[in-house]
């Protein structure tokens, strides 16, 4: 694949997933034909060292991606491995593998998403602020939230919530059309009067983008979050998010299984979205990041398949990556510098590189660098 300096991209994989399988350059060629990193480590299982092996096999347990986000991204979830497994089997062509997706988003720009469901005090306001949405739930299911107490309630709660919330994502399409339209209008009339809340203002701009979707409406349900430069969000299976606006490191287990239901030309499964959510409430937990050196700060969300380590490095720096039991993936954000094992590899702006299990590294540069690592969860070691 050539790529053009002036045309927009929005993912770039590296991993094994055969949806977007990356390519070793190095041996560019086995036979005549392009050798995949798949391929390489099927046959050098000990580059991912023994405990990988033992675990997942010959294969990378985590699939790294870049991503340029313009346009926002479907509301959706991504199923648990029992889940996963049986949609696969059913729908081998819409859910193309067997495994369970939990990812993490590490954010390089001001980056935007929804994740989750809000809290119930907020689900309160927007039942008695956002009267669009009782005109499609009903007032019977309106006066079941405003009832609702979190003391000794949670199952309950749950319930309630999914009822609201399959409500609203299995109406009809001229219904959420039509209480769209009195949604945008009512908006816009109470912009002349006070300044919208940061909620309604995204539900403008995901209007603009998705005119007539019920993911605009579905979006007053999920809490917005707004990641700064070198913060991190996860999400475990079955929780419900969109990504809005922004460029993010993103790292998942690997898996390419994605149940959508708004935000989207895509094929919907709303029955299978509204059944697999956890509703948990609540917002999600941002992470900082934790110094493993003066330039790295490294991300560990609770999944065993993947870490992501963030290194900025300054003018005539250096940073050292000890020797550990599994493959890191290191790929160069900005800038340039000299990656050092046995011998010196020159690396720029846009190289990815493989290192095998047990493998130190030392990353060295005279003019500025910024590299990520991706990688097991230090926690499975």
């Amino acid at each position: 694949m050539i790529l053009l300096e002036d045309k927009p991209y929005a993912e770039f994989w590296i991993g094994t997933h055969d949806s977007g399988p990356s390519y070793v350059v190095d041996r560019a060629a086995e036979n005549g034909l392009a050798l995949t990193l798949k391929n390489w480590i099927e046959s050098n299982p000990s580059v991912v060292g023994d405990k990988i092996v033992n675990k997942w096999g010959t294969d990378l347990p985590f699939l790294f991606k870049v991503l340029s986000v313009a346009k926002a991204l479907s509301i959706q979830a991504h199923p648990d491995k029992d889940l996963a497994t049986r949609l696969h089997n059913e729908l081998p062509d819409v859910y193309k593998d067997d495994n369970h997706k939990p990812e993490m988003a590490l954010a390089l720009t001001e980056f935007e998403a929804l994740c989750g469901f809000i809290s119930l005090e907020e689900l309160k306001m927007i039942v008695q602020t956002v009267p669009e949405i009782i005109e499609v739930v009903g007032n019977a299911h309106a006066e079941q939230v405003l009832d609702l107490n979190e003391d000794g309630e949670k199952e309950k709660v749950k319930l309630v919530l999914q009822s609201v919330f399959t409500e609203i994502m299995s109406a009809s399409k001229d219904m959420i059309a039509e209480v769209i339209a009195k949604l945008i209008s009512r908006l816009h009339i109470k912009n002349q009067a006070r300044q919208l809340t940061e909620k309604e203002q995204v539900v403008l701009r995901l209007e603009k983008q998705y005119p007539a979707d019920v993911g605009v409406l579905a979006a007053f349900l999920l809490n917005y979050v707004k990641l700064k430069p070198g913060e991190a969000l996860y999400l475990g299976a079955n929780e419900p998010h969109a990504y809005i606006y922004g460029d993010c490191v993103e790292i998942m287990a690997t898996s390419d299984n994605v149940v959508r239901a708004g935000l989207t030309p895509k094929h919907r499964d709303v029955k299978t979205l509204s059944s697999m959510l956890t509703y948990r409430q609540g917002f999600p937990e941002i992470l900082n990041g934790t110094a493993v050196n003066p330039h790295t700060m490294r991300y560990i969300p609770p999944f065993e398949e993947f870490e992501v380590d963030r290194c900025i490095l300054p003018k005539q720096s250096t940073a050292e990556f000890p020797a550990i039991p599994g493959p890191s993936i290191f790929m160069v954000m900005e800038g340039e510098g000299t990656m050092t094992t046995s011998s010196g590899e020159i690396v720029c702006e846009g190289d990815v590189l493989f290192a095998a299990a047990n493998t130190s590294i030392t990353v060295a540069t005279s003019s500025g660098l910024h590299l990520y690592r991706a990688g097991v969860s230090s926690s499975f070691f």
